[in-house]
């Protein structure tokens, strides 16, 4: 029997293994806990070695065995951990403690194993003390006298303690001493930590290994560190951000390095795994009405030697449309990203793009060029600034024209979410605005987006999640026939409203030509339902509108659409199948009362 400082209340571990030939047993396991603490029992479940060695039925009497002997430190861990100090750990295999039993000579068969944990009360702190403590230190609140003692506050407090001297440019503080003692006839628990600070520290030059392809200076520039000043933890979090945004690396790794340098500077250690430098990617999405989109994408991570990214994209929509009025499109388009220009949190982007565009409201093709900054302000808020220019031709009910335009886009993007393709908490808040300068067949104005999402998941692990989404586009300036046809808005379609085809709402329409409008709205909501960890359903109601005017006012037109779908998790986000309908009137009478989407990632 191996004695443990009384950790918790009676509890019973219990498993029956089902003697007969080979190690087969059964995989019931009860837990049996003589108190109401739920904390101290979850925490069992958790370390317990042999719960999860009764999952795996290829486990044989030895590796049971070994289990079982591990078992006891596992479980005096857990009660530390919850404040229990003195308590007694029995583990029998077939009535034998298993702490008597050697691993080398396991038995043949194993019938039964019994886990008693005798836990004792529960300690409370006599005393707290961390010194010295950096002005700026917030210990914890549970690291108080009269509270329960668990050991892993211990640790919080003396982490908390360091890091407050971190913080202020020690970065060598560490624990000097510890003086813990457990009075077992009150139940409480002393506990006093000493730190030694060590001197304030500034930033040495960044070394850097395990690179390959991407150069020094380079990492060492994206990184960001700020040599010679003052040791700050949360630049070296900074650096790791910076150059894990690149995507050039695999792994990455920024810590102190172990020596100081000669003049007295904490280098930083930055450790790389390169990615590989190309990628090919494909993808598919289907509509019943507006057909088959078919995309292509090839890119390079690390194209000039600075992790510089270069990518480009082929993608061919409307393939098989049901409209007549809804032919092909075909877009190529190219980005490039620079990291760290001009400041580590600034990168250059240029991007180029040529379209043919067959859309119901008219047909164009273009050839756009753009370059601008973009400014990481912090992991959720980035912002970028450029100018475009684009020129093209345009066939639509105004007739045919050549046109071309000046453009400075800026915009904004703020995101929460925890995860892009499949989000069940946070919100995505997107504002573009882009003034133009007609130079050819176009007046000047302004083009004006947002689009605005946010997630609520509840129930155990967010199996249920609320979802809403809100558009919001205004053109100022040019009146219909003097726009960019692409610059005006119109609703239907999957991502607008489901259950009408695309684009089949405008302000109205020349010789069956739809005309687009000068301000939208679009609202969507979706009940997200998980069945199973990889089925799930979804209801959902969109409602879209498109008026003449520069901002919504009511005057324009609305429709509606709703539906049911379903989705399949998979590694890349899940497997997205719609089925919608119209609500209420609906501009094209001809069209299908019934729509089918299907892609990857859900609608928003």
């Amino acid at each position: 029997m191996t004695r443990t400082p009384a950790f918790l209340r009676p509890v019973a571990l219990a498993a029956a293994l089902a003697a007969g030939a080979g190690p087969a047993f059964t995989q019931n396991l009860d837990l049996v806990v003589g108190s109401s603490d739920e904390d101290l029992k979850s925490a069992l479940n958790a370390a317990s070695v042999l719960r999860a060695a009764f999952q795996d039925e290829e486990r044989g009497p030895a590796e049971l065995v070994a289990a079982a002997k591990a078992e006891y430190a596992r479980l005096l861990t857990a009660l530390y951990s919850e404040g229990y100090y003195s308590g007694v750990i029995n583990v029998f295999v077939d009535g034998r403690e298993a702490a008597d039993l050697s691993p080398l000579s396991a038995p043949s068969g194993i019938g039964r194993i019994v886990v008693n944990v005798q836990p004792g009360p529960q300690f409370v702190f006599s005393e707290t003390r961390v010194d010295p403590l950096s002005p700026e230190t917030d210990l914890p609140e549970e690291f108080a006298v009269g509270e329960p003692a668990a050991a892993s506050i211990i640790g919080d407090a003396a982490n908390a303690g360091i890091d407050g001297w971190r913080n202020l440019g020690f970065a060598r503080a560490d624990i000097a001493s510890e003086n813990i003692t457990a009075n077992h006839a009150a139940n409480t628990l002393s506990a006093r930590i000493g730190i030694s600070t060590g001197p304030r520290l500034r930033f040495g030059r960044p070394i850097i290994t395990g690179n390959e392809r991407v150069r020094t200076e380079r990492i060492r520039t994206i990184a960001g560190i700020p040599e010679g000043e003052i040791y700050d933890p949360e630049e070296l979090e900074q650096a790791t951000r910076r150059l894990r945004r690149t995507e050039a690396f695999r792994s990455i790794t920024v810590s102190d390095a172990e020596t100081l340098a000669a003049d007295g500077s904490l280098p930083i250690d930055i450790a790389v795994v390169e990615e590989k430098r190309r990628r090919l990617g494909v993808g598919l999405e289907y509509s019943s009405v507006e057909g088959l989109t078919f995309t292509t994408f090839w890119l390079h991570r690390n194209l000039l030697g600075g992790a510089e990214r270069l990518r480009f994209d082929f993608d061919v929509t409307n393939i098989g449309a049901t409209e007549e009025d809804n032919g092909i499109d075909y877009a190529l388009t190219g980005f490039f990203r620079r990291p760290a220009t001009f400041t580590p949190d600034t990168n250059l982007l240029i991007n180029g793009a040529i379209e043919s565009e067959d859309e119901p409201g008219y047909k164009s093709d273009s050839l756009t060029f753009g370059i601008g900054l973009e400014r990481i302000f912090s992991e959720r808020l980035t912002g970028t600034v450029g100018v475009s220019v684009r020129a093209g031709q345009v066939e639509d009910a105004f007739g045919e024209r050549e046109f071309s335009l000046v453009s400075l886009p800026v915009s904004l993007t703020y995101n929460t979410r925890d995860t892009d393709l499949d989000a069940t908490e946070g919100v995505y808040i997107k504002a573009d605005v882009s003034p133009f300068v007609g130079i050819s067949e176009i007046d000047s104005g302004a083009l004006t987006e947002v689009d605005a999402r946010a997630y609520y998941g509840f129930g155990a692990q967010d199996r249920v999640v609320l979802a809403g989404r809100a558009q919001l586009g205004s053109l100022t300036g040019p009146d219909l026939d003097s726009a960019p046809p692409d610059y005006l808005f119109f609703a239907g379609g999957g991502g607008s409203v489901r259950g009408h085809p695309f684009q089949t709402l405008g302000t109205d329409e020349i010789d069956d030509t739809v005309i687009g409008g000068r301000s939208y709205l679009a609202l969507s909501a979706e009940v997200r339902t998980k069945v199973t960890d990889k089925i799930g359903i979804v209801g959902f109601y969109d409602t879209g509108y498109v008026g003449e005017e520069e901002f919504p006012d009511g005057s324009g037109e609305t429709i509606s659409g709703a539906g049911l779908g379903l989705r399949y998790a998979t590694g890349i986000g899940p497997i997205r199948v719609d089925v919608a309908t119209p609500v209420g009137d609906t501009p094209d009478e001809d069209a299908p009362s019934v729509q089918f989407y299907i892609g990857i990632g859900q609608a928003f």
